[in-house]
């Protein structure tokens, strides 16, 4: 399908990856793009060890080979020795984008003071061009935390009792970041998320 987008999920968790308990974050991450967005989507999942190695091969593999447009990483993104998703994001990129990062660590302080522990970020990686063939690819790449709530509301923002906005959510800058960089065109549900594009960026309803 021309609209479609393909979204790799990667959830990393030497635990889940070994069975030792059921994975959470991918399950999670469908639930909300399945109600965020309309445009016609299709997920690649990867259930993975906290490897460096393997998170990088993965990461590569779900851009280059799979040609998502969009990847959400969960896990692996706090201070312990065996979390590596920031440094194989990193190595994997050609361009970082800081503010992801910040954004997710605002919504958290709002729950939590560790928030500040967290390292996620968010990168675009482009395919490098002895591998694109015909057309050049490039994908947004982001570290999400590796809780069901969590991610919702990383994703979503946070909204007070009347439903206002207390604090945006990364999701809404996400649409028009693909576009940037090429990709399919992202329609979502206004109900969960508005994206956010100029009015010059903005497509008519079809």
């Amino acid at each position: 399908m021309p609209d479609e987008i393909v979204i790799g999920l990667v959830s990393i968790s030497d635990r889940a990856s070994g069975g030792i308990y059921e994975d959470k974050g991918i399950p999670a991450l469908r639930d909300w793009l399945t109600a965020a967005l309309t445009t016609p989507f299709r997920l690649e999942t990867r259930l993975i060890a906290d490897e460096r190695a393997d998170i990088e091969r993965t990461l590569i593999e779900l851009v280059d080979q799979q040609r998502c447009a969009l990847v959400l990483t969960t896990g692996g993104t706090g201070p312990a020795r065996r979390d590596v998703t920031p440094e194989a994001t990193l190595a994997v990129g050609t361009k970082e984008m800081p503010g992801f990062g910040e954004q997710m660590r605002q919504i958290s302080l709002h729950f939590v003071p560790t928030a500040v522990l967290s390292r996620q970020l968010a990168v675009i990686r482009e395919t490098p061009d002895t591998l694109a063939g015909a057309s050049a690819h490039a994908a947004l790449i982001m570290n999400l935390p590796g809780q069901p709530k969590a991610i919702k509301e990383t994703l979503e923002g946070l909204k007070n009792a009347d439903g206002a906005t207390l604090v945006g959510g990364i999701f809404a800058a996400v649409p028009y970041c693909v576009d940037l960089i090429g990709g399919p065109y992202i329609d979502t549900n206004p109900a969960v998320c508005v994206a956010w594009r100029p009015k010059s960026a903005v497509r008519p309803a079809q």
